[in-house]
């Protein structure tokens, strides 16, 4: 078997193809003429998630094996052939271990020992998603947090992220809970979305 740095195997495909057909027409097939790979993106070190992330899902699609970070083992209709099952199951979980290993080896090498035991790569996807969107949405109410210790110019135009984060870093001290609350949502909030938090957890106050 070739490792995730070569091209993938003609044989590989087809049997995607034989996969995609066979499970109905409403699943997408890749394009009959393959995309050349893209440049593969440098090794993620934690930081700029979203930059890699993006690149990364690019260079999967060249690749004709973004699918299958969102997707799961498939399932196989009633009454199908014992050997075509086994053609189709082994056909998705090769073509997985493919684009599983193309992203774990995009991976410093500290990162790729902490991930590496994923089993499927929509799991390891969204490892990174619940992880590192996370954060990066921590680390900019942190900046924001920071930020807001230095004098403001005149005329200084900041945008609908760091006035939410403004808002939040400023409130009083008995709402320290749900401050702490707000800078660990992992959805990013316009201002509107804040307002509206904060009149339902001035209600809540009230009734208690």
């Amino acid at each position: 078997m070739t490792n995730a740095e070569e091209q993938i195997d003609p044989a590989v495909t087809v049997a995607a193809t034989t996969v995609s057909g066979m499970l109905g027409p409403s699943r997408p097939t890749a394009p009959a003429t393959a995309m050349p790979p893209a440049e593969k993106p440098g090794k993620f070190s934690g930081v700029d998630f979203k930059i890699w992330q993006q690149k990364m899902f690019f260079y999967l699609t060249t690749l004709s094996l973004q699918r299958f970070i969102q997707e799961d083992v498939p399932v196989v209709p009633e009454g199908t052939p014992d050997n075509e099952r086994f053609l189709v199951t082994e056909a998705w979980k090769h073509s997985d271990f493919l684009c599983k290993n193309y992203i774990l080896s995009g991976l410093e090498d500290d990162l790729y020992n902490v991930y590496s035991f994923m089993k499927t790569s929509r799991e390891l996807w969204n490892a990174f998603e619940k992880k590192y969107k996370t954060e990066d949405a921590g680390l900019k109410k942190f900046v924001a947090a920071k930020f807001l210790d230095f004098k403001m110019i005149d005329g200084m135009v900041i945008n609908e992220a760091f006035q939410v984060a403004a808002f939040i870093e400023k409130l009083p001290p008995l709402w320290k809970d749900f401050e702490n609350y707000l800078k660990h949502y992992r959805k990013e909030m316009t201002l509107e979305d804040l307002i509206v938090r904060l009149r339902i957890e001035e209600d809540n106050k009230a009734a208690e």
